[in-house]
């Protein structure tokens, strides 16, 4: 099998219908089924004919070229012998100044292509619609290939800036929820130092009896409370906070991580897109220069004209070698971009799926301690309830009446 060739999956075409001898069908890596002819290496984009001797599409539709990946070949080596591979190269290139002008089937427009981060697709109404990897689950390595319109102007959002985007905007409201349960420690503070002060407040001191004495629960019932809530915002500080301000933290480097990863990629394919161009520019001339010298043998204008054209095809083949080279190399960049590309976005959804998860545990914590202060308060005023349904008038007036009297015999009435 042909590098950059993919045999098809079990239960597509190939296992289904029965192609003419010879022929066999892969995918592309834009995974667009093609044709190959093992014994001609011609290639198509459409399905042979099964009746022999009837072709399936006119002979122009038909290449003798290796199928193109972004325009260029798969396998990124001549399709034939270096002695003939520039003219195979000089006929694609004469016709559209392009290497990447034409495909294994037919010859591409504008239309029919769109450019990535110079990385070059079929455009998605001139194809097939792709195999998801993850079609049930609406995942980040399916639906960010495209470049998106940005709302805010008139440029556009690579798809994987978008993911970066989101992944920040997930880290700034994470920032925010921490902030958010720092103002509520501090209220916390701020409440159990104002109850405690509160609860050594003198007013009502005198009050005497029962009723004084559950006073005096009320007054201890504050402090208690101070305390529950003291050790609430400690909680919140060491179960919440910090934990959110941590994780946040570690989230930042994953991106920045991520970013570079993926900027330094593309840049290096940006960089081999261009040797690309150089390389193609190069043998266009040598070609030119080829084609130029072929004429004046035709019309005997110089003597030294087989000499030149000799070395004039050794230069145009060297060319054609040099942007193979280029092509491959290309082709490489572009293969680790989409592995890392892929590999990459998966990661961002492994690191949002676990800062979502993060946040509702400690979240569910933050409830969980809620409920345990409402049931520490609740305990603060029980033996308040106690003694108030302790509170007797009659018995405390007994009290203080033994206790302050100052004579139970009343006056005698005088006689006159």
């Amino acid at each position: 099998m042909k590098p950059g060739m993919v045999p098809p999956p079990p239960g597509e075409e190939s296992q289904t219908v029965v192609l003419p001898p010879g022929w066999q069908s892969y995918l592309s890596p834009q995974g667009r089924r093609y044709y190959v002819n093992t014994t001609t290496n011609e290639t198509t984009w459409e399905r042979p004919s099964s009746s022999p001797g009837i072709p399936a599409s006119p002979g122009p539709h038909r290449s003798p070229l290796p199928p193109t990946v972004n325009g260029y070949h798969a396998s990124g080596t001549p399709a034939h012998p270096p002695e003939t591979a520039h003219m195979s190269l000089r006929k694609s290139t004469g016709d559209s100044q392009n290497l990447g002008s034409l495909s294994p089937g037919k010859k591409q427009s504008k239309e029919n292509t769109i450019t990535i981060n110079c990385v070059t697709f079929p455009h998605p109404d001139t194809m097939p619609e792709q195999q998801l990897l993850k079609p049930t689950e609406w995942s980040y390595c399916d639906y960010f290939w495209a470049d998106k319109k940005d709302p805010q102007g008139n440029g556009t959002v690579a798809g994987f800036e978008l993911l970066l985007q989101k992944q920040l905007k997930g880290k700034q409201m994470q920032k925010e929820m921490s902030e958010f349960v720092r103002e509520r420690i501090k209220i916390e503070e701020e409440y159990a130092k104002n109850l405690a002060k509160l609860s050594q407040n003198s007013l009502a001191a005198q009050e005497e009896g029962s009723l004084g004495e559950a006073w005096a629960q009320v007054k201890k019932s504050l402090a208690d409370e101070a305390e529950v809530h003291l050790k609430f915002s400690a909680k919140l500080h060491s179960e919440v906070e910090k934990p959110l301000m941590n994780f946040r933290e570690n989230f930042k480097k994953d991106m920045k991580k991520c970013d570079h990863h993926i900027a330094d990629l593309r840049k290096q394919l940006a960089s081999r897109y261009a040797s690309v161009e150089k390389a193609r520019k190069a043998l266009t001339e040598r070609q030119r220069d080829l084609e130029m010298k072929t004429q004046q043998l035709e019309i005997k204008l110089s003597n030294k004209t087989e000499e030149d054209i000799k070395k004039a095809r050794r230069k145009s083949t060297q060319a054609g070698d040099d942007l193979m080279r280029c092509v491959d190399l290309y082709n490489q960049a572009q293969s680790k971009w989409f592995e890392e590309m892929v590999t990459t976005t998966l990661e961002l959804e492994r690191l949002e799926v676990e800062r979502v998860e993060m946040i509702r545990q400690h979240l569910c914590q933050y409830t969980q301690l809620r409920h345990e202060t409402d049931m520490f308060n609740q305990s603060t005023v029980e033996p308040v309830d106690q003694l108030l349904r302790k509170v007797d008038p009659a018995k405390d007036r007994e009290l203080w009446v033994r206790e302050h009297k100052t004579g139970n015999i009343r006056p005698v009435d005088m006689e006159i």
